[in-house]
């Protein structure tokens, strides 16, 4: 991924858990987005990972269970939980703690974290898209769209905001026409970015699409 220009970080009914593991097995498409097109020092806090499962007899990895990665998202959050006690304007905190339930996929939850900290500091690009992505992930497709469209009012060239925009209409309204729109600005605004190959193929997927309706 390039270390190029940030500002900055998706499909109907609300997802089940096994929905949500199979998402994971192929890369959360757009989860991955911010530092996917652009990566840069939009957060000073690392996103936190939550601690492999133990090794089986088999030598295997199990997959814990949604309730499991819950609990180890609770487990990891409580310190910076009882900081917010004592600051709960600690807009850094309240993002620390939402990339945290975020990395486990505790998608309602992130979103409710990254809400706070954007009430603080609403400019704040990169927690918006993230907060569009736990959004659509969680089912909430408008809301998702909302967000994304109200970063791209702070910044209209933002990359990452126009990647999801396109993948939340393709995938999330059945939109293709509309997701090509939001990637062809994006490589108008963006033309140096090492990844848009990958936006240029999402477009050639998705107008095949179109055509195909």
């Amino acid at each position: 991924m390039a270390n190029e220009t940030n500002t900055a970080d998706a499909p109907g009914p609300a997802w089940r858990p096994v929905v949500v593991y199979g998402m994971a097995a192929a890369c959360l498409m757009l989860g991955l987005v911010v530092g996917y097109l652009v990566r840069g020092s939009a957060s000073q806090l690392p996103t936190p990972a939550i601690p492999p499962a133990p090794v089986s007899s088999t030598g295997h990895h199990p997959t814990p269970t949604f309730e499991q990665m819950k609990q180890m998202a609770d487990k990891q959050a409580q310190p910076l939980l009882e900081q917010l006690k004592a600051d709960p304007n600690n807009k850094d905190v309240l993002t620390h703690v939402a990339y945290l339930y975020k990395s486990a996929h505790q998608f309602k939850e992130a979103a409710g974290y990254f809400d706070k900290a954007l009430q603080l500091d609403p400019r704040n690009i990169t927690a918006r898209t993230e907060m569009a992505s736990c959004l659509y992930y969680d089912g909430d497709v408008d809301g998702a769209l909302g967000q994304l469209q109200q970063a791209l009012k702070y910044d209209p060239k933002d990359a990452n905001s126009l990647f999801n925009l396109g993948i939340v209409k393709w995938k999330g309204k059945n939109d293709p026409a509309g997701a090509i729109a939001a990637w062809r600005r994006l490589l108008a605004s963006n033309p140096k970015l090492e990844r848009n190959p990958v936006v240029e193929r999402m477009i050639t997927e998705a107008r095949q699409q179109g055509n195909a309706k």
